[in-house]
């Protein structure tokens, strides 16, 4: 069963074949990762501190630096083709996501956002679901971004190692996740996107989200998705989005940076992990201070 999400409120790239292992990313994702919201989901404090932040000009003058970048695809605009042609990409990524970028550059220029990672803005701008305006742009952005590191030329095919595993524990077999993954992705109604995601309970399921919502702001790490707007496949597809998503699925998606993606997840859950047994045997230590009511001997009695 899929999860699907039309406005929910908060709960909590081509890459190479070498072999990819737990300990060779940690240094990785401590130095740089473990920084960045597009994995490391923000704890309940972040945005109880950022519950307030509003989208509203400062009254005073500071330098504009809103700068968020159109990234570049990770392959050529042609690499894709039969499958996604080049004008798609042109489109798409030329002309829908620049748009995105100018358009929240325009939104967060003077803000509070102004400055920001996209990460940052996505999670502030949510704001618990009473969503700010530059919420859309900014996470807009991030999906794409995240969509077209989801596939690869001559990707498609089987997943292997951990990845595969852990699909057929939680879907009973690869064939029953590309079911239900297409199943989210066509019966998403009008736009948005069908997800494969790393749940709390390090288990993974599959879910679809409506415009611009994605698992950044809700209580899953993302480790692929589709994006099923009808600019994303009408060009090459007409208005058949179960041939497109069969082709994502059949000749496009990168199991390798989904495998990757999922090694980078399980590192993050650990450190996550480590650091609420610190906080709690912390507490643990202070509530035992607190506790102690010994008086301390006075050397003056002897």
């Amino acid at each position: 069963m899929y999860v699907f999400f039309s406005n929910p409120t908060y709960h909590h790239p081509d890459c190479s074949s070498r072999e990819i292992t737990m300990a060779s990313i940690v240094s990785h994702l401590t130095s740089s990762f473990l920084s960045t919201p597009g994995f490391c989901r923000p704890s309940q404090s972040l945005h109880q501190s950022q519950k307030q932040m509003r989208c509203t000009r400062k009254s005073v003058p500071r330098t504009i630096s809103a700068s968020i970048d159109l990234k570049p695809t990770p392959y050529a605009l042609d690499a894709l083709e039969p499958h996604m042609s080049k004008e798609t990409l042109e489109y798409h990524w030329g002309k829908h996501q620049r748009g995105y970028v100018d358009n929240l550059n325009k939104q967060i220029e003077g803000t509070e956002f102004d400055g920001k990672s996209l990460g940052e803005i996505i999670i502030a701008s949510y704001n618990n679901g009473d969503v700010l305006p530059a919420f859309n742009n900014a996470a807009q952005v991030w999906n794409h971004e995240f969509f077209w590191e989801s596939m690869k030329p001559g990707g498609g095919g089987t997943p292997s190692g951990e990845l595969l595993e852990l699909i057929n524990r939680d879907f009973g077999s690869f064939e029953s996740l590309v079911s239900e993954f297409t199943l989210a992705a066509t019966t998403q109604f009008g736009s948005g996107w069908a997800w494969l995601v790393y749940k709390e309970d390090e288990k993974l399921a599959v879910v679809n989200s409506s415009n611009a919502i994605n698992p950044l702001v809700l209580n899953y790490d993302p480790l692929l998705t589709i994006d099923v707007w009808e600019h994303a496949y009408y060009l090459d597809f007409k208005n058949l989005r179960a041939d497109y998503i069969s082709t994502f699925l059949d000749k496009l998606v990168s199991w390798t940076a989904v495998s990757i993606r999922l090694l980078e997840v399980q590192a993050v859950v650990a450190l996550r992990k480590k650091a609420d047994e610190n906080i709690a045997e912390l507490d643990a230590i202070i509530a035992t201070r607190d506790n102690d009511t010994t008086e301390p001997e006075d050397p003056d009695e002897y």
